[in-house]
This record gives C-alpha cells, sequence and structure tokens, in this order.
C-alpha cells in the first residue's frame, strides 16, 4: 500500500511541525472555545431564569425552572446539536470540509446573539423563544463536531496528530473556564452596582430589575470568539485528503499543500485514477464492505461516546445540586438572584481551572506516547472507581467536615474523563475511517455521544432530585437522590470501559492505513 500512497499524502504524514498547523488548531478550536461556552453557560443562568420568570409572591423559596421547561431549556441545544452532527457531517463528506466549515460558525453567531435577545409577553413566551434559538445554536454547534476533527485530522502529520486533535477538542476547557469568568465578572459588577437583599430578608427587592441583563449577556458573550476566527476560518484551503480522494482533483491537492508546506508536490493524477477505480475505495456507508471492515469500529466509536455523555453531561449539569449539598453553594433563599449566580460560577470556574481543564491538556501531552487506546480504557477505570468512590459513601462526604474530601474526589472523576475518553472519543473516529466517509461516520459517533448527554440532561434532573418529597425542588417529583444518581453513573462508566475493546488503536498510523483506505479485502492490515 506504501508504494500507492500519493506524494501529497505522504507529504503530509512526514510533515514537520509548521506555523500552519498551530494556526489550524486555533482556528478549528475557537469554535470548540464557542461550542463548550454555549453549552455549558446555561447551567450557570438556569437558577437565574426560574427566578425572574417563575418566582411566585410569597412562596417560601424562590422560583425555579418547572420541570418540563428546566429540562427543555438545558437540553433543547443538545437535541440541536445531535441533529447538526448528523447534517453537517454527512454535508462535509458531499460538499467538502471547508465550504460547510463556515456555515457552522454563521449559525453559531447569530443564534448565540439571538438567545440574549429572547423576548416574550409571558414567561412562557420568553422561554419558548429561547429554546428555539438554542436548539438553532446546537445545529450550529453540532457540524463543529465532525468538521474541526476531520479538518485537523486531514492537516496534520501522523506523528502528532492525536495531540492536534485532542489540542482542538482542549479548547472545549477553556470554554467552560470562560464562561464561568464572564459569568463571575458580570454577576459581579451588577450585584455591586445594584445591591439586593437576600430572598429571605425581602423576597420581591431580592431580583432587581437589572437581573434580567445577566444572564442575556452572559449568552450573548458566545458570539464573540466565534466571529473573531470567522475570516480565518475562511481563508484556510481544503485539506488534500478530501481534493484528492473524495473529489479526485489531484492537480488542486498538489497546489494547495505545496502553498501551505512550502515544497513542490508532484500532482499524479495517473495514480490516483488508479486508486480511485479500485473497488475497495468505493463502498458506501450502508455496505456489506463498511460493514465488515468498520462496522465494529463504529459499534466501538458510537457506544463509547454515547455512554461517556452520560456521565459527563449528567455531572456538569447538576454539579451546581453537588456544590449545594457540600455548601459551596448556600440554599437559594439566603442570597440575592445575582449574587447566587456569582456563587455557582465561581463553584464551576474553580473545578474547570483545577479538574478539567488540566485533564484536557494531559490527554494532549500523552495521547501520541501512550496511544488513544490506553488513555480511554484508563479514563474509564478511573471514573468509575471516583464515582462510586463519591457515590457509595455519600453521606460521609457531605458532612462538613468532610466536604473538601469529597470536591477532591468529585473533581477527580472530571479530571480523568478529560484525561480520557471525553478526549479520545473525540480524537478516534477521525483517524480509523475512509477519507470519503470520514465525517459522516464521525457525525454519527458524536451524534450518538449527545444521544447520550440528552439521556442525561433529560434523565437526571429528574433522577436526581431527593427521595423525600418535601425535598425535591418545586414541580418535581421525587427521584432516586444525587447518591443513587451517581452509582449509576459509576455502572454506566464501568460499561464504557468494555465497549471500548471494540475502538481500534491509530497511534502513529497514516490516515490511510488506520482506515484500510486504498487497501484490498486479501491485504488488510492486521489488527486495524
Amino acid at each position: 500500500m506504501a508504494g500507492d500512497q500519493l506524494q501529497v499524502l505522504k507529504a503530509l504524514d512526514v510533515a514537520k511541525t509548521q506555523l500552519y498547523h498551530f494556526t489550524a488548531i486555533v482556528v478549528a478550536g475557537m469554535g470548540f472555545f464557542t461550542d463548550a461556552y454555549d453549552l455549558f453557560s446555561i447551567s450557570l443562568v438556569a437558577k437565574l431564569l426560574g427566578r425572574i420568570y417563575y418566582t411566585k409572591a410569597g412562596a417560601e423559596k424562590p422560583g425555579v425552572l418547572p420541570p418540563s421547561v428546566s429540562s427543555s431549556v438545558t437540553g433543547v441545544a443538545l437535541v440541536g446539536t445531535l441533529a447538526g452532527q448528523l447534517f453537517f457531517g454527512w454535508l462535509g463528506d458531499k460538499m467538502g470540509r471547508k465550504k460547510v466549515y463556515g456555515m457552522t460558525l454563521l449559525i453559531m453567531v447569530v443564534c448565540s446573539v439571538a438567545s440574549g435577545l429572547s423576548f416574550g409577553s409571558t414567561p412562557k413566551g420568553t422561554m419558548a423563544t429561547l429554546c428555539f434559538f438554542r436548539f438553532w445554536l446546537g445545529f450550529g454547534i453540532g457540524g463543529d463536531y465532525p468538521l474541526s476533527a476531520t479538518i485537523m485530522s486531514e492537516y496534520a502529520n501522523k506523528k502528532t496528530r492525536g495531540a492536534f486533535i485532542a489540542a482542538v477538542f482542549a479548547m472545549q476547557g477553556f470554554g467552560i473556564l470562560f464562561s464561568g469568568i464572564i459569568s463571575l465578572i458580570v454577576s459581579a459588577a451588577i450585584d455591586h452596582n445594584f445591591s439586593a437583599p437576600s430572598y429571605e430578608e425581602n423576597a420581591a427587592l431580592s431580583t432587581v430589575p437589572e437581573a434580567d441583563y445577566v444572564w442575556r449577556i452572559i449568552l450573548m458573550f458566545g458570539a464573540l470568539p466565534a466571529a473573531l476566527t470567522y475570516y480565518w476560518r475562511m481563508k484556510m484551503p481544503e485539506t488534500a485528503r478530501y481534493t484528492a480522494l473524495v473529489a479526485k482533483n489531484a492537480k488542486q491537492a498538489a497546489s494547495d499543500m505545496a502553498k501551505v508546506l512550502n515544497v513542490e508536490i508532484e500532482a499524479e493524477e495517473a495514480k490516483l485514477e488508479k486508486i480511485s477505480q479500485r473497488e475497495s475505495n468505493n463502498f458506501g456507508l450502508f455496505s456489506k464492505e463498511f460493514l465488515k471492515r468498520h462496522g465494529l469500529h463504529l459499534f466501538g466509536t458510537m457506544s463509547t461516546w454515547f455512554l461517556l455523555d452520560i456521565a459527563f453531561y449528567s455531572q456538569n449539569l447538576f454539579q451546581k445540586d453537588v456544590f449545594s449539598a457540600i455548601g459551596w453553594i448556600p440554599p437559594a433563599k439566603t442570597m440575592n438572584a445575582v449574587h447566587e449566580v456569582f456563587r455557582i460560577s465561581k463553584a464551576q470556574t474553580l473545578l474547570a481551572l483545577f479538574t478539567t481543564v488540566p485533564g484536557y491538556w494531559f490527554t494532549v501531552a500523552f495521547i501520541d506516547i501512550v496511544g488513544r487506546f490506553a488513555i480511554q480504557l484508563m479514563g474509564f477505570f478511573f471514573m468509575t472507581v471516583f464515582m462510586f468512590a463519591v457515590a457509595i459513601p455519600y453521606n460521609h462526604w457531605t458532612e462538613k467536615a468532610n466536604r473538601i474530601g469529597f470536591v477532591v474526589m468529585y473533581g477527580l472523576t472530571f479530571f480523568f474523563a478529560n484525561f480520557g475518553p471525553n478526549a479520545t472519543t473525540f480524537v478516534v473516529p477521525a483517524e480509523i475511517f475512509p477519507a470519503r466517509l470520514r465525517s459522516t461516520c464521525h457525525g454519527i459517533s458524536a451524534a450518538a455521544g449527545k444521544a447520550g448527554a440528552i439521556v442525561g440532561a433529560y434523565g437526571f434532573l429528574y433522577s436526581a432530585q431527593s427521595t423525600d418529597r418535601t425535598k425535591t425542588e418545586h414541580g418535581y417529583p421525587p427521584g432516586i437522590g444525587v447518591k443513587n444518581s451517581l452509582i449509576v453513573l459509576g455502572c454506566i462508566n464501568a460499561l464504557g470501559m468494555i465497549c471500548t475493546f471494540a475502538v481500534p488503536e491509530s497511534k502513529g498510523k497514516s490516515l490511510e492505513e488506520a482506515s484500510q483506505e486504498n487497501v484490498d479485502g486479501d491485504d488488510e492490515a492486521e489488527g486495524v
């Protein structure tokens, strides 16, 4: 197979790390920075939305979003993301990575701004408008997953490809951190300039009119980083692997990459024609040949991402409840509306700074040394261990003397999610499928992940409620409690560890080797 490798693809595989690699990481990574900001910032303002729009006069506690509204506001962007991953993943293989890349960014910019401008004459109207724009925001975010991963994998050299793709995804950690910082700044500024009593001191005055600006500014800020990188995203040339192997234009591929790599590259049109005529390079997604070669691989990438996201998004969505249980966030009635946003943001920012962000960059540092499989297996293993360590003695951890230990244990599950399957499930699907199906298969794998996130977002909002009806949030039925919810998540992590054995190792291989592209059925590489 090595003799059939096009010169332009060989040049990419062995290219030294250059400026264009880092440019691609930043340009693609800022999309993920925005994705994370938009998806996770909603959890910072959900309590505030409940106070502003659903507080009833004379109630003992501040208002909270009704269950149906809360699950919709939190989960509708995930539904949009799932749809966008499937649609733009498919479109990226049909129209090209670059053409579709700009569309997703524009959708994200417009809908981030529109989310903050959601208006209505009633609480129901405002929330419905917010949900509408957050669905389409998610739709744009969804397209960024397969396109960013595919573009980075097809630009990278084979020696450091895993680190480059993981670095794009690691920008998600900075997005989560940035959402917390912006929320801290906005809430602190409003709270300082428009001071208000706590809810128990004066319910009516505890939510100042200016509090309505807080959630709007926080959500709209997500448009800024995406808008700043639009020009550079449009300047990136189409990837050589798409141009050559999918669009069948060897001359254009050689010309584009010669400019990027600053070397002379032969077009090799005759060799490309010979490669493209092989039956082994023409099977479709729903063919027996695909099932034979990649069916188990697609099951592996889908199942592990699905299981990972159930746990990962559930943890993020009810971490504010965990922080409440350990005393980091006081009871709602002891704070005013804006100060509650400040306390929730502070807790999330600290968690992101010390566990989430370092976890991502540990993956970047080690993925091309120890491999994708080892990191994913290790991550699921330690997520399982620490989740059970938190869940089984849950009552012990919530005692005041043990709360710091609880935060450390809970934080370690985040660390090993990110130094583990949260990063590797993004990297591997961009490497192990043929170029003509790469974006589609990554989109399908990512959509399976978002299906898991939806299960977490909708299911665990209910399951984490107290078993005691008198202790549940307003409008929620009794659940199984935080302790039992965490035990379930531990079991899900253990199942993810088992499904990892269906995922192949792609470390150190060219994309054509990892995906078995240009390989006839009788010549398939062993172990791929």
